[in-house]
């Protein structure tokens, strides 16, 4: 059996790709090698994000925002990206599947409210893809990516 990997990407690599990747870690433990990072990373996570994943012992401990690593990209077997706006331009071998998740700040919800609901949805995905990604290792069943989009820019 071989442990699936799986790289969260969004833009700044401090909010929604950290989350994913916290909460993949608390879900799936060792089982998932879980990696994330941001298409212009920025400077610090998100606090908001870090403390709406310690309300469900989901810890960020250690992380910080980074780029992505191109011999990773090549390596992983998902990356999934968070967002409309973050783009990857992975190898043909590797498939890409691309979460838009819930804005609440478009319908007027801000702050750590808006936080939970983020952290909710994306734990929602996350515990989906962990029970297709870990079956998937199992040998149960063939890994299946519905949501697959493939971003290349020329």
């Amino acid at each position: 059996m071989s442990t699936p990997s799986v790289l969260f990407v969004c833009v700044k690599n401090g909010g929604k790709s950290q989350m994913a990747a916290a909460l993949m870690r608390k879900s799936a433990g060792n089982r998932v090698a879980v990696h994330s990072a941001g298409t212009a990373p920025g400077s610090s996570l998100n606090a908001l994000s870090v403390q709406v994943l310690d309300e469900v012992g989901a810890p960020t401990d250690g992380e910080h925002p980074k780029p992505i690593d191109p011999h990773l990209l090549s390596e992983v077997d998902l990356v999934v990206t968070l967002g409309s706006e973050a783009r990857v331009d992975a190898p043909a071998t590797v498939v890409v599947e691309n979460w838009n998740t819930d804005e609440p700040s478009e319908r007027g919800i801000d702050g750590i409210e808006r936080m939970r609901l983020v952290r909710d949805d994306i734990a929602a995905r996350v515990e989906a893809l962990a029970v297709r990604l870990l079956a998937a290792a199992d040998g149960r069943q063939p890994a299946s990516f519905p949501e697959v989009t493939r971003d290349k820019r020329e």
